[in-house]
């Protein structure tokens, strides 16, 4: 898809005084005629990568939260565990639909999936974490232990 122009291998300039250097390449012009014949529907929104969702991670006085951004997927679709440790947030989503027209002319599969894993502090009460989905946002809620709370300052007097 590159519009350069070939230059010569020799390091002859020849072809310049004929006027060849500025005439598109044919690799380009093909380019061009596949480009306006078919449009860019066929090269554009091409994921051929995994994308992973994006994830904050809040530090409050009694918990770290973990917010996921994953919108449009069901609470079915996330398997949240705690193994040694580590939190480990997986998604699963396959949307196939009867399509009984076959004469289609751009179809996309409807399947992606991900997994996150994410070492959990000694802190963390692992017994009591807490996991909800809501507007497009996965938040699991790790409660600190008493020890790792922070404490309110206490203020010493001097004798």
């Amino acid at each position: 898809m590159s519009n350069l122009v070939k230059t010569s291998n020799n390091g002859s300039d020849s072809n310049t005084s004929l006027g060849f250097r500025s005439l598109p390449s044919l690799s380009s012009w093909m380019d061009d005629i596949f480009n306006k014949s078919f449009g860019n529907e066929f090269v554009s929104n091409f994921n051929t990568g995994i994308t992973l969702p994006a994830v904050n991670v809040l530090d409050n006085d009694d918990e770290y939260i973990v917010e996921m951004a994953v919108p449009g997927l069901k609470k079915s679709d996330f398997d949240v565990n705690i193994d040694n440790q580590l939190l480990s947030i997986s998604a699963e989503s396959n949307t196939e639909k009867e399509d009984t027209n076959e004469n289609y002319t751009r179809r996309e599969f409807g399947y992606s999936s991900f997994k996150r894993t994410f070492s959990l502090p000694e802190t963390v009460e692992t017994d009591k974490i807490e996991a909800k989905y809501e507007e497009g946002i996965l938040k699991v809620m790790l409660p600190k232990r008493e020890e790792a709370k922070k404490k309110p300052l206490k203020q010493i007097k001097i004798s």
